[in-house]
């Protein structure tokens, strides 16, 4: 835990699904989800979101809506294969260390947004989502790469912790390196920085951050969610 890959809620979301398969009982996605967010918000009283929990159990790139009443309605982005492929190889991940406490920062930014112009920005911060769908569903992925942009913007009126000197320098570098937007993965303070960079500028990016001292990571977007696979033995 700690880095913003969500590897916590990951672990709760196969642990739930692996328990009700061994009792031969099956389990929705949203079963998946809503249980993970009980085990961590209400029983482990983590000042966390649902957002992890969801992504883990349904898998691909949805708009995911929590309502006030408490419930989720998760709607796929509709994105054909050849768009999904290039955002699969312009969304580039590097690791910067520094973990720090997702909780601490949650907490900050709980107390922070108390105050009227915090929550103007995640008003604004709410509204982008949808406007990143559409550029998806549009396939424009260089406009999903400047709301990313405007989104760090954004984010960092929020809680002072969420970025740190060197963060900042690094994102900045980013940019200069080609990158048209990027967001520091979790609760920020460190862990995994992702940036959406044209395939030209891949190598002088790369190179910019292993500079700085981060190193890349490489992935590609899970469609399935979670799913168990069974060994004969």
């Amino acid at each position: 835990g700690g880095t913003g890959m969500g590897s916590s809620s990951s672990f709760t979301v196969g642990l739930l699904h692996n328990l009700n398969t061994y009792i031969e009982k099956e389990v929705s996605k949203e079963e998946l989800g809503s249980g993970a967010c009980r085990i961590e918000i209400e029983l482990l009283g983590e000042p966390i979101g649902k957002q992890d929990q969801y992504a883990a159990a349904y898998g691909g790139l949805n708009v995911i809506e929590f309502n006030p009443d408490g419930t989720v309605i998760v709607n796929p982005i509709n994105i054909i294969d050849e768009i999904r492929d290039q955002l699969d190889q312009n969304l580039k991940l590097y690791y910067l260390g520094n973990q720090r406490s997702a909780s601490a920062i949650l907490s900050e930014q709980k107390k922070n947004t108390s105050v009227e112009d915090k929550f103007k920005a995640l008003e604004h911060m709410v509204s982008l989502v949808y406007k990143l769908r559409d550029s998806l569903e549009a396939g424009k992925l260089d406009d999903f790469g400047a709301l990313m942009h405007e989104n760090w913007l954004l984010k960092q009126q929020l809680a002072s912790g969420i970025t740190t000197p060197q963060i900042t320098k690094t994102y900045d570098a980013g940019l200069k390196a080609g990158a048209l937007g990027g967001k520091l993965l979790g609760a920020g303070g460190g862990g995994f920085m992702l940036f959406y960079a044209p395939a030209e500028v891949h190598k002088t990016l790369d190179i910019t951050m292993k500079n700085i001292g981060a190193t890349p990571f490489e992935f590609l977007m899970e469609t399935e969610g979670s799913k168990l696979i069974h060994v004969e033995r």
